[in-house]
């Protein structure tokens, strides 16, 4: 009989780590449509997929996705841009009666270790304008690393004086 060899342990089809994670989960008012930004943290180039639901009366409503099919009510009024590390939900003439829970889930091509998933509370009198300039500055870093080295920046112009 000849030794049979077993695969090492550790196959790489079975090593579980997480591609994504959604790291925040926003919503604001852009004139009457309601925007909804999922902010993740990625760490493969794996194509993501997403899904935007409401839930309101213990019923979940899914707005926009492609893991599942979108209601009616809300696919001639909703779209998604993705931008780096960013999926936004975008849904025209928000009302009152779009009022609910709205969730975020992500999903990595290839990674077994489940979906992501963030929930935010959305009330149309308690959402905030969304600033002009937040779809242009993905990355906020560069802009806070300036604003921290101003008093740097002017106590060099000082001493060389």
């Amino acid at each position: 009989l000849f030794p049979v060899q077993l695969p090492p342990a550790s196959l790489p089809v079975l090593q579980a780590a997480h591609c994504q994670m959604i790291k925040d989960l926003s919503a604001c008012l852009l004139g009457q449509n309601l925007r909804v930004d999922c902010r993740y943290e990625n760490k493969t180039s794996n194509p993501l997929t997403y899904e935007f639901s409401i839930t309101k009366d213990n019923r979940k409503h899914v707005i926009h996705s492609t893991i599942s099919v979108s209601e009616n009510i809300y696919r001639s009024r909703s779209n998604v841009t993705m931008h780096k590390n960013l999926v936004c939900l975008h849904l025209q003439s928000f009302t009152t009666s779009d009022e609910g829970v709205y969730m975020c889930e992500l999903r990595a091509t290839n990674d077994y270790t489940g979906n992501q998933i963030r929930n935010i509370t959305v009330i149309k009198d308690k959402l905030e304008k969304c600033a002009g300039f937040s779809l242009l500055i993905q990355n906020t870093s560069w802009l806070l690393l300036l604003l921290l080295s101003l008093p740097l920046l002017q106590a060099v112009d000082f001493v060389s004086l």
